[in-house]
């Protein structure tokens, strides 16, 4: 009789382009989670979950691969139907609201906030699954939802730790740029190719600078390593009137308006949105918001197709060092805009909606970067653990520090070797561990030990200092509860 092969074992891993999270960043990302609600809830949102699912029919055209369901989706065909992880917020919103439109308030404010998946390439910092949290307005034809949705978005940075000046959200409207490639002579269905290398050549001015993007508008462009972008093939004259928009912005929101309605002059669509434009900046001025928070800035075009009106970014201005050593700004954290056609593939109608995405772990790190973050109470009390015939002396104890609002545990390893349980508490960023064993209860006492007092005494102080034993205090065991939160409130 043969013998069996032998399974080999699985290989303990993550899959490339997923991460796992644990404790400290999952609390983290849970209080700015909560705080974000918090503003939300303010300005009179609803909180929505949907499914993690929807069918590649609803995704529709706005997949990342259209002809190709399960390329840039996380796709299965299942009786005939392909079923996909969702990729973003947006469109399930567009699927809930066509879906329960007659149920729904007009207009329908809702926020999300959840994982989405993206089936691509995973890279440093690019992973294949992330959180985002949206807000959104549907049913609102105004721009007046659209400057409500910027004065959110600053008033959500600074909930979270953003101070004023260390970031700006900036305001554009695809309607101008519409227009100013109707000047350029872009418009119509064959010249949509065309538009599409002029709008990813002005989201690259950063990258490539004037004179690269400038090279996409015209012939096309070689890089360093000799490969070369077709460009748009624009004429120099029709160039320099992409490039005049990118250059737009002056000192103040009235002056980059008055020099786009002169890029604009001609076109109907231009003009209405440089008009809406206008009436964002003066609805955001009368409620306080100055340029210093928002700013109408040209160069925003944002990258998804079905923007239809006024798109904006929140950028954070402050400097970080790149893996490099490099000083760098540390970038955009969140964008959205104006998506008046999305539900409309649903109901055959014209449904105006409005919104922002942001990037939770992006803003995230942002926040560890200014050291705003709560990492320090993470960990609990511990109750060490000195007889094990007294669990349940020790499980009072517990309940007792539990009830009066503290975190705690009983240890509940193996208590032979007690350093193991300091040990234990350490790894834990225990704040304060309990300790009492058959002389302490016979006496009525109890041990407590001030963990992070007696780190920084073992780094900082001498010999003699230590022996003293300043960070441990021997109390009466009914004021057990009284000692450590006068311990935690000490270190806070």
């Amino acid at each position: 009789m043969a013998n069996d092969k032998k399974q080999p074992r699985p290989k303990a891993q993550t899959p490339k382009g997923f991460q796992d999270y644990f404790g400290v960043e999952v609390t983290e990302r849970s209080a700015m989670l909560s705080k974000i609600a918090a503003v939300y809830h303010r300005y009179g949102f609803d909180a929505l979950e949907t499914s993690a699912v929807e069918t590649v029919e609803a995704l529709g055209k706005f997949l990342p691969d259209v002809d190709r369901p399960n390329e840039g989706v996380f796709a299965w065909e299942e009786d005939k139907d392909w079923l996909a992880l969702r990729y973003d917020l947006t469109a399930p919103l567009a699927r809930v609201y066509a879906q329960f439109r007659n149920d729904l308030p007009t207009p329908y404010r809702r926020y999300a906030m959840g994982p989405v998946w993206r089936n691509e390439k995973p890279g440093p910092g690019r992973f294949r699954q992330f959180y985002q949290c949206d807000a959104d307005t549907v049913g609102a034809p105004s721009v007046a939802a659209d400057a409500e949705i910027c004065a959110m978005l600053s008033d959500t940075l600074e909930a979270v730790g953003i101070a004023r000046g260390d970031y700006v959200i900036r305001v554009n409207n695809r309607k101008v740029l519409n227009g100013v490639m109707e000047v350029a002579g872009l418009s119509g269905d064959d010249k949509e190719a065309a538009r599409g290398i002029v709008l990813r050549a002005i989201d690259k001015l950063d990258r490539l600078g004037p004179d690269g993007v400038r090279d996409l508008l015209g012939e096309g462009r070689k890089d360093a390593s000799g490969d070369f972008t077709k460009g748009a093939g624009l004429a120099a004259e029709k160039a320099e009137v992409v490039m005049g928009f990118m250059d737009a912005k002056r000192d103040t929101g009235a002056a980059t308006v008055a020099r786009l309605r002169e890029l604009v002059a001609g076109s109907e669509i231009g003009e209405e949105g440089v008009a809406e434009l206008e009436t964002i900046a003066d609805l955001l001025a009368a409620q306080g918001y100055a340029a210093d928070r928002i700013e109408i800035d040209p160069s925003v075009v944002r990258g998804l197709g079905y923007y239809t009106g006024p798109v904006y970014e929140a950028e954070l201005t402050f400097e970080v060092t790149d893996e490099k050593g490099r000083p760098r700004n540390f970038g955009s954290v969140a964008g959205g805009g104006r998506y008046d056609d999305l539900v409309k593939r649903f109901t055959g109608q014209v449904v105006p909606a409005t919104g922002v995405s942001i990037g939770v772990d992006r803003l995230l790190a942002a926040l560890r970067a200014k050291g705003r973050t709560d990492q320090a109470s993470a960990g609990p009390v511990v109750v060490t653990v000195m007889d094990r015939d007294r669990m349940a002396d020790y499980q009072t104890m517990v309940s007792e520090l539990r009830n009066a609002g503290i975190r705690a545990e009983v240890y509940l390893g193996n208590p032979k070797n007690f350093g193991n349980q300091l040990k234990y508490a350490d790894k834990r960023n225990s704040p304060v561990a309990i300790i009492a064993g058959g002389d302490e209860f016979d006496a009525g006492i109890v041990q407590i030990k001030d963990l992070i007092l007696g780190a920084e005494i073992a780094k900082n102080a001498t010999l003699e200092e230590w022996k003293d034993r300043p960070s441990q205090y021997e109390v009466p065991r009914d004021q057990l509860v009284a000692k450590v939160r006068e311990i935690l409130g000490s270190q806070s």
